[in-house]
């Protein structure tokens, strides 16, 4: 019987350690690629979120407001129909939380004839086209999908792996509503689409600026989420009869001469939609504020409560000159 010293039992047993730990982790990454893999084939670029909303679209509006949850929950599609003579139904709001131009144009390009006949109105943030904003509730799917699975892991893992991990989740949810054709057969959606958000967060709950607000952090504008979404944008303008950005204002407690990091960054965004709207046709609306919607009227920095509804929809109507049909 050999008898090993205790040294040498102790690093032979590390070394054993060590290339289970090895191999485990190898087996992961080549097993969580697989899945990526996976999600990249079966994904479509109308996510649940959005899908569950078209069914509004039956009734054939040509007045559509779409985007993220600055118009989900701020735009109220009735009112603005009211306001311009439309029948019920002529108007629907078909955002949902984050939305990005790369779904919208996918709808678009589902639905042609629905939206060739429509004004399309479409909302934009800065996490929508900032590269360095890469947390999972905001990262836009579909400029996650068309990143290589290489791209995909250097890109997030190890610390933001939870971005991939609902980029796997909202592929099966997308194509799961793609097959169940629930963009065509689901409910309609009530008031026109709009959500409501009943209360205001509390006060120790605001950001104390907007400069250093995480839409901003690692402020890039040179990434795959600019180049991917901003041409969404111009491949949008052919496929609807008119499309109008909307870049919508923050609460009113801040303010843009005292953070001079934020209005830098806020004018580059600004102008990277202004710009690719120049070159492609389509008209932007930055609103930096709207008269009579106060501190007051929002629930949170970015959101308004069900009083700031009419408010900031009778605004952007008029804003649009949307008062009599095109």
């Amino acid at each position: 019987m050999v008898v090993f010293p205790r040294s040498d039992l102790q690093g032979r047993t590390a070394r054993w350690i060590a290339i289970s730990l090895v191999l485990t982790g190898a087996v992961w990454i080549a097993a969580f690629a697989g899945l990526l893999t996976v999600a990249d084939h079966i994904h479509v670029d109308v996510p649940y979120a959005l899908a569950v909303k078209l069914p509004l679209l039956q009734s054939r509006p040509d007045l559509i407001f779409a985007g993220e949850s600055r118009t989900e929950y701020q735009v109220d599609a009735e009112l603005a129909a009211k306001l311009t003579g439309r029948p019920v139904g002529g108007a629907v709001n078909i955002a949902y939380d984050a939305g990005e131009p790369l779904a919208v144009l996918a709808a678009t390009r589902q639905e042609p004839e629905l939206f060739r006949a429509a004004h399309v109105v479409i909302s934009v943030a800065p996490f929508i086209f900032n590269e360095g904003v890469r947390a999972a509730y905001v990262y836009p799917q579909n400029v996650a999908a068309r990143l290589s699975v290489f791209e995909q892991m250097t890109s997030f893992l190890p610390l933001r792996i939870g971005t991939l991990i609902r980029f796997i989740r909202e592929a099966f949810n997308a194509r799961l509503a793609f097959e169940q054709r629930i963009a065509e057969r689901g409910p309609r959606p009530p008031a026109s689409g709009l959500s409501i958000i009943q209360s205001s967060q509390r006060d120790d709950r605001w950001p104390k600026d907007i400069g250093t607000h995480p839409h901003y952090s690692n402020w890039n504008l040179s990434g795959p989420k600019a180049r991917f979404e901003t041409a969404a944008l111009c491949d949008m303008v052919p496929l609807v009869r008119k499309l109008t950005v909307v870049i919508p204002p923050w609460a009113p407690r801040y303010d843009r001469d005292d953070d001079p990091l934020w209005r830098k960054k806020d004018d580059q965004y600004a102008a990277l939609v202004i710009d690719a709207g120049r070159r492609c046709g389509f008209d932007v609306l930055n609103i930096q504020a709207v008269p009579g919607l106060g501190q007051s009227n929002y629930a949170d920095e970015m959101h308004v409560v069900a009083s700031g509804i009419p408010i900031y929809t009778r605004y952007l109507v008029a804003q649009l000159r949307l008062y009599t049909i095109e």
